[in-house]
This record gives C-alpha cells, structure tokens and sequence, in this order.
C-alpha cells in the first residue's frame, strides 16, 4: 500500500533541491538512468525518496568520473542484490584512474621539454611540436605500460641531476663512437670493446630490466630516421654507430665465450 506521508518533488523543485539542472534530469529520464517513479494524470513527473537517494548515488558516481553507462550497470546491479557490482565498478575506475595520471605524468614532462627548449631557444616551430607528437606516438607503440611506469620510475630515483650528467655522458660517448667509426677501429678491439661498456652501463642507469632495452632497441631500429632529426648527428650516423657498438657488444661476448671454455678445459687438465 502507498504511503501518502511520503515526500515527493516535482522536476523543478528535486532540480533546486539538489542542485542538479531539470536539463539533467530529463536526460537521465531519458537514457533510463533516473525515471520519475510516479506520473500525474496529465503526465508530469513526480520523484519519491527513493529516486532521490538514487540521485545522489548518480551524483556521487559522476563526482569520481564514473561514466553514465557504467552508473546504471551499478545502481541497478545494487537494486537487484549483486552486491560486487559496484566494487567491481570502482576498482575498473580506479584502474582508469592511473592509467590517466600516468598519461598526465607524460604530458607534464614533454611541456617541460617544451617550456626547456623555449627558453633555451626562444622558439619552438611547427616542425619541433611535430617530432614531439612523433616521438610520442612512437614510444606509446613500443613501450607497455608497465614498462613506460617502470622508465618513469628509474627517472625519478635518478633524479634531475643525474639525469642531465648522463645526457651530457651519452653525447661524449656518441662522439667517441663515431670517432672510432670514421677512424676504422676494429669492432674486436680493447676500445670498441671499452666504449661499449660504457655505453651498456650508462644505459643500464635508465633500464632496470631487459625488456624496457628491448623496446628501446626495437623503437630505434624502426624509426631510426624520425628519432635522429632532432640530433645533431644523422641517421646514417648513428646506425652505423649502433651496428658498430653491435659488433664489439658480440666481440666481448665471443671473447668472454672462449675465456670461460679455455678456463674450463684448464680446469679438466689439471
């Protein structure tokens, strides 16, 4: 039997009452997220404490961005006692939610690049903000985002400092390098095989695991050209850098190879 104490609001005054526009409401009415429970006899919408508890769960829901298709999936999943539906909602939101500030923490680095390169510079042309959006493409398809979180978090224990220490580190190293490659330095000898050391250690500062150099690799063997247009060094340059780095890398590794079995057949002799 209906209550007759029970307090209901027309459209206007539930849209005072709460703060949520009549514009609102008759949109949620019409996707079927909130309907009035009761019509009067010429056909205006009359809302009951029960819809105006849903209300706020609606509210509530929106203020953590939780989209509209995904508030009635868990309103109407509470209603009707699947009482997991709605952690299952907030933990896919709260998901989301780093995924976003990752994507935030990413945006505010490249601004940083950006208001760095201005005021180094003093502009930053058409052609920059396109290599940046590139390069942005780029290392979203290569990297995962464990591995871009993984990146940003040696970033950060490294520190601003150190992080620009080993900027300048790298450029000496690539400047070796092509010394050595312009100079026709044997890949198998002592300086190709030093320089390749350091270049593994220094990159070792950045990647703590195998798979963050993998992608890095598998990102400049694809896009070599694109990444080395905002270098002072060419492509061309830097590939045959890489191959000859490639080489000494495979050198020390032979040589460590037959180190080993030579030790080892020491070791059976004696």
């Amino acid at each position: 039997m209906e209550d007759r104490d029970e307090r209901i609001w027309s459209i206007g005054e539930l849209a005072a009452a709460t703060g949520v526009t009549v514009r609102a409401l008759h949109h949620y009415d019409s996707i079927g997220l909130l309907r009035a429970s009761v019509r009067t006899s010429s056909g205006h919408r009359r809302y009951t404490e029960q819809d105006l508890r849903r209300l706020y769960g609606i509210r509530t829901l929106r203020s953590l961005g939780v989209p509209l298709g995904g508030i009635a999936a868990a309103l109407d999943g509470a209603d009707g006692g699947d009482a997991e539906s709605l952690p299952r909602l907030l933990l896919r939101q709260l998901n989301a939610l780093g995924e976003q500030a990752l994507q935030l923490e990413q945006l505010q680095r490249t601004i940083r690049d950006l208001l760095g390169r201005l005021t180094d510079h003093g502009d930053a042309g058409p052609a920059y903000f396109t290599t940046v959006l590139e390069r942005m493409n780029m290392f979203e398809n290569y990297f995962t985002e464990d591995q871009r979180r993984e990146l940003d978090e040696r970033r950060g224990q490294l520190g601003q400092e150190t992080t620009d220490q080993s900027r300048t580190e790298w450029v000496g190293l690539v400047d070796e390098g092509l010394r050595q490659v312009d100079g026709g330095v044997p890949a198998n000898s002592p300086e190709a095989r030093e320089l390749v050391h350091r270049w593994d250690e220094l990159g070792s500062r950045f990647h703590s695991s195998e798979g963050t150099k993998a992608a890095a690799r598998s990102m400049w063997n694809g896009n070599s050209a694109e990444l080395s247009r905002p270098l002072p060094w060419s492509a061309d340059q830097l590939q045959a850098l890489m191959a000859h780095l490639q080489e000494a890398r495979a050198a020390g590794q032979a040589a460590a190879g037959q180190a080993a079995a030579g030790q080892a057949a020491a070791g059976t002799v004696s």
